[in-house]
């Protein structure tokens, strides 16, 4: 009799529903494929004993440690708990006879993660259980039994959370008392012939479905109701008879003109994120030990991982596995990429921190992998600063991979493959992965995706895609590795193969043509609530940066001139990987749960509190000869300067007495004294014995009006809060101009609702601008009344819960109004907000960025405009028309809008996930208002940010034996006033070489000298690396070396001066 005809094309979906039973694990796995997957099985003893052993608490102890605790039988189905705990298992393991000459294999399961160790104390291998796409708890036991096995011993290290910690839902803050069944240890022999149908079989079914409407798809659905036809549960020879199925259709290959993809394995570790720190260095153990097994199995597998920082904490805590990546790195299966110490936040850390993350990087990966890294890569982050392609050229790398703004939720991103030129007009190739995702799975989908969302498929036809369970690390399993190599070249589907990322950018840049480039930031139109969530880290981290910038000045300073000081070059070292860990993408956005702020904030503590133990170091080194005994002793205060240009202040000195001091400032009962015309890297001494020290300031004063407003005025401006606390009035007398227009106000709080539609810690939505509250301020009074400053108190009840206050204050020295806060912050998911409104008209505001600015619309005319509601600045923000322009400066803030004349800084945010209490508690911020004369471009906005972030050094003296005291200026930078000097550190490699770093900040061509008073005997202008690039021509004049240097539109240069010992 005839075989019976197939109908399938006149129902086709009933056919791939057939396919998609067969290969389901559920109603039908006694009579589908499932049902031969395995030979044999056993479980229980004698073939598995196991023991255990509870670390207390939340320790997490080394193996050395547990082996030698007493451990106590379980057997499967005990429950792990609770919440991060750790359990070590001790599983004795007897290969039954039946298994002999096989391949077998343990199957784990204690629905958390783990990681199997040998007897000896070798990592070898990750488990994630409880199902899903991450799941993975097969262990190999050895490739082939013998017939009289040993017994042996394997330790697995049972960790309590799952792949994305222990939240309910993906974000939901932590569940404290999860527990974990161990439902699975059997060993297992594999039917590979059953497995290889198997993975054949999904990738039919696969094709069928994605290609319902070409040839391929009917030839992929028939072949696989064939092998159906053909299978028989048992039948061996059936199993084979399907494979030759399937390699027919799999044998027919598709044409050279396909698109090409490069496939790289990745795990993309959160360094932190839903859980702690800690527990991401055993991810990292787990994941990173499972891949070095897959390229022992696959030589072909290739594997990129970044981010120094996780290689080092495995090359301290895992040695043996460090060693074994190191030697597959060797062989280029295993990649180290990405070039920086973390996969760091773009839009809050400072350009020194993104030179640092850079700087520490490449350095490691040079020491011990012995090369750097070509592709900065960075496929998780929260939008790209528009001075990062000249930063990542400068740090030795020429290529940037990324695929975050296709998470974009207004418009999408025109490009896949493009230049991206920076603020200075330098450029980087830049590939988005056109499958939209870094932790892709091997599917047929993706595939298809890489090449219809590839935008720029006319001028490069090939495309990156990063497979592997991702996030909380596992990185791609044996099934992915199996589909990639049934897919590399079969009609139908683009061509893919393994391949280092090098490859690809190294084929683009010798086949592309035409490609596009973008000017500018990438701009990530989502999580624009990262600019404020978790405020403090933020503080925090403007603190470290700055801090440690002084420091490293001093330091230099004392060692040239301070005899047996030495610069502190390993402490700054370990201090300044400790500010980039904690800049990670998910840590100083805000992203993470509760318990990675609490390890950070003592990450912070320790850097603040090394930091000033080291300023205090090298101002003892300098100036121990003519400090006081103490501050209630002292007749004089010492000011450094560690700005490049003069200054004068009303500083702020607590304990300070004295007949000369002329002020005591109300709320802390601090000294003020004005320090006068501080040179640039320089100092000078105040005399409190007289008031002498304070002639050149004109008194400011405090007295209320008609009306009831507090008028604060100074030979500058004179500012007027009524009495709901709002300024309502600022009247430059210089200029004789009015900046707040008529019936409106400035230093407006506003309580706007911030629900987001799901990224709870993430997002401020665009609607968040149209529902809010504007708050009034009580209590209005006089606190201080010069003659050296002059004071407001304002009280603003913002809910029954919340309350801040506010000291509005104007020195006499300077037009800047500065606003000091301290807020008590009790609330659910609301904004708070702090607007201007400005008689300024203007198409553009300017926000600080990194190493210079970036100008954005104050209109919505297009998406594009619309889409930047919310967006990061650093140390101001600026609002300028021809003429005249205001600047908002701040302490700590990043989050900024400006909508025609209204600028607005977003303080405090309280969203409930993955932190339940983010930012609840007290926060203390100041935020200053600076008018000044001629559009942006003209004024010192830049200096004066500097200023109010850089306060001067203080050093309570003797100001007799000081009066003729001077060590510095020990640099100073003359000619064009554009270019900063943001840096002075020693060389890494040599601490008796000094390193200059300076940008052009308002982007104009600019020339400069940069002068020294060490004794230099060579200069040379360097990368980030401090690696040359060319010699500087060194003008010696008296005990003056300098060089003349000119700058390009925001370029960073970087100069190391080689000095006499």
């Amino acid at each position: 009799m005839d075989k019976p005809m197939s109908y399938l094309q006149k129902h086709p979906s009933i056919t791939r529903d057939r396919v998609a039973k067969f290969l389901a694990d559920g109603q039908w796995k006694d009579v589908n494929i499932h049902a031969s997957l395995y030979e044999a099985r056993a479980s229980g003893s004698p073939a598995i004993e196991l023991e255990m052993w509870s670390a207390p608490g939340q320790d997490r102890p080394t193996f050395e440690h547990a082996v030698k605790q007493e451990f106590a039988p379980i057997q499967v189905g005990h429950m792990f708990g609770p919440s991060w705990s750790t359990h070590w298992v001790r599983m004795k393991v007897q290969i039954p006879a039946e298994m002999e000459g096989k391949h077998v294999r343990l199957l784990f399961d204690p629905s958390c993660e783990a990681l199997v160790w040998s007897d000896r104390g070798e990592p070898l291998q990750g488990i994630t259980g409880d199902g899903g796409d991450n799941y993975h708890v097969d262990y190999t036991v050895t490739k082939k039994a013998k017939r009289d096995e040993h017994v042996r011993v394997l330790y697995l290290e049972v960790g309590c959370n799952g792949m994305f910690g222990n939240g309910g839902g993906l974000i939901g803050p932590p569940q404290e008392d999860r527990t974990f069944r161990l439902s699975t240890a059997d060993l297992v022999v594999y039917n590979d012939n059953a497995w290889a149908l198997y993975y054949d079989m999904e990738i039919l079914a696969a094709m069928a479905k994605n290609l319902q409407d070409s040839p391929r798809g009917w030839q992929a659905l028939v072949a696989a109701n064939d092998i159906i036809n053909e299978f028989s549960v048992g039948d061996q020879k059936s199993i084979k008879s399907a494979l030759n199925i399937s390699a027919k259709f799999f044998a027919a290959q598709g044409g050279q003109g396909n698109h090409q993809v490069y496939a790289i394995g990745n795990c993309h570790i959160d360094t932190a994120w839903l859980w702690p720190y800690d527990e991401t260095k055993r991810k990292i153990a787990r994941s990173w030990s499972t891949q070095l097994d897959y390229m022992e199995r696959y030589p072909e597998y290739r594997f990129a991982a970044s981010q120094a920082q996780q290689f080092e904490w495995l090359r301290t805590l895992y040695p043996s596995l460090f060693k074994r990546i190191q030697e597959k790195a060797k062989t280029g299966q295993f990649i180290p990429i990405g070039g920086t110490w973390i996969e760091m936040d773009c839009n809050i850390p400072s350009g020194e921190s993104l030179a640092r993350q850079f700087l520490l990087g490449q350095r490691f990966y040079k020491q011990h992998f012995g090369q750097t890294c070509d592709v900065f890569w960075l496929p998780d982050t929260f939008g790209y600063s528009s001075q990062l392609p000249q930063i990542v050229r400068l740090a030795g790398a020429k290529y940037f991979f990324t695929q975050k703004l296709s998470w974009n939720n207004i418009n999408k991103f025109p490009h896949t493959t493009f230049q991206w030129a920076g603020l200075d007009g330098s450029s980087v190739l830049t590939h988005m992965a056109p499958a939209n995702t870094y932790t892709a799975q091997v599917t047929v989908s993706d595939l298809i995706n890489s090449v219809k969302q590839h935008k720029d498929v006319a001028y490069s036809n090939e495309s990156l895609y990063l497979y592997g369970n991702g996030d909380g690390g596992g990185g791609p399993l044996e099934a992915m590795i199996e589909r990639l190599d049934r897919i590399k070249d079969v009609d139908g589907l683009p061509r893919i193969k393994h391949a280092h990322p090098n490859e690809f950018y190294e084929h683009v840049e010798k086949t592309a043509r035409d490609l596009v480039t973008w000017k500018g930031e990438l701009y990530f139109e989502l999580h624009r609530g990262t600019y404020t969530s978790q405020a403090r880290t933020k503080q925090y981290n403007r603190q470290a940066e700055l801090l440690l910038r002084d420091v490293e000045m001093l330091s230099v300073v004392a060692q040239s001139v301070a005899h047996g000081f030495a610069y502190p070059a390993a402490e700054l070292d370990r201090v300044w990987k400790l500010v980039c860990l904690n800049q990670f993408h998910d840590v100083i956005p805000g992203s993470s749960i509760e318990m990675v702020y609490r390890d950070s904030d003592k990450i912070y503590e320790d850097v603040v509190n090394s930091g000033k133990a080291l300023m205090e170091s090298a101002m003892t080194s300098l100036f121990s000869h003519v400090a006081a005994e103490s501050v209630s002793k002292a007749t004089g205060v010492l000011f450094v300067n560690t700005t490049a240009w003069p200054r004068s202040d009303v500083v702020a000195v607590p304990g300070l007495q004295g007949p000369g001091v002329q002020q005591i400032r109300e709320r802390d009962n601090a000294a003020l004294v004005v320090a006068a015309t501080v040179p640039g890297c320089g100092m000078s001494v105040a005399d409190v014995t007289n008031g002498s020290a304070d002639i050149e300031a004109v008194p400011v004063t405090a007295f209320k009006d008609s009306k009831g407003n507090v008028v604060l005025e100074n030979i500058f401006v004179t500012a007027k809060i009524s009495p709901r606390g709002h300024l309502v009035s600022l009247w430059d007398r210089r200029e004789e101009r009015e900046l707040v227009p008529k019936g409106c106000a400035a230093n407006v709080f506003r309580l706007h609702d911030d629900v987001p539609l799901f990224w709870d810690a993430w997002d401020i939505e665009i609607y968040n601008q149209e529902k809010y509250t504007e708050l009034e301020g009580t209590n209005v009074r006089i606190v201080d009344e010069g003659p050296l400053l002059a004071s407001v108190f304002v009280e603003v009840a913002i809910s029954e819960n919340s309350v801040l206050r506010q000291w509005i204050s104007l020195g006499a020295t300077t037009p800047r109004l500065d606003f000091d806060c301290s807020v008590d912050w009790h609330e659910n998911r609301k904004c708070l907000k702090v607007a201007f409104a400005w008689d300024i008209h203007s198409d553009v505001a300017t926000y600080e960025t990194q190493f210079g600015i970036v100008q954005r619309p104050t209109h919505r005319n297009t998406t594009w405009d619309m889409a930047k509601f919310e967006v990061c600045g650093h140390k101001f923000a600026d609002l300028s028309e021809h003429g005249y322009g205001v600047a908002l400066l701040n302490d700590c803030k990043y989050g900024f809008s400006t909508l025609g004349n209204v600028m607005s800084m977003s303080l405090l945010r309280a969203p409930k996930a993955p932190d339940a209490n983010c930012d609840m508690g007290h926060h203390s911020f100041r935020y200053a208002i600076y008018p000044h004369k001629g559009a942006f471009g003209e004024a010192s906005v830049v200096r004066e940010a500097y200023q109010f972030n850089v306060p001067l050094v203080q050093l309570p003296v003797d100001a007799t034996s000081s009066a003729d005291f001077s060590i510095m200026p020990f640099f100073t930078l003359s000619g064009d006033s554009s270019v900063v000097l943001d840096t002075v550190k020693a060389a890494e490699d040599n601490s008796s070489q000094v390193v200059v770093r300076m940008y052009e900040a308002y982007g104009g061509h600019a020339r400069v000298k940069l002068s020294t008073k060490l004794r230099v005997t060579r200069a040379q202008l360097t990368n980030i690396l401090e690696e040359h690039v060319e010699d500087a021509k060194l003008v010696v004049l008296g005990s003056k070396r300098s060089v003349d240097l000119a700058f390009k539109p925001f370029e960073v240069k970087t100069v190391k001066f080689q000095v006499k010992a």
